[in-house]
């Protein structure tokens, strides 16, 4: 489940998770566990909502985070 980090126009970025990437004729974000990007819960939001969807007609644009696989790989790093 890939991690993204959206910005919404107007507020602090939101953390949280996707099934699927979205695709190009896409018109909204499904997102499970929406949270600030130091994981405390968003003011604008019941705390006790796990999924959110946000048309992407609110959002500049969203970053892809690297999954902890990705994380874990060494590459080669000249000194």
């Amino acid at each position: 489940m890939p991690s993204i980090l959206i910005h919404i126009q107007n507020e602090d970025p939101v953390l949280g998770e996707v099934d699927e990437l979205p695709g190009p004729s896409d018109v909204l974000i499904t997102v499970k566990n929406p949270r600030k990007k130091d994981g405390k819960d968003l003011a604008y939001i019941d705390p006790a909502v796990t999924t959110v969807i946000w048309p992407f007609n609110r959002i500049n644009f969203i970053e892809v985070l690297p999954s902890e696989e990705e994380e874990d790989i060494i590459t080669f790093v000249r000194e």
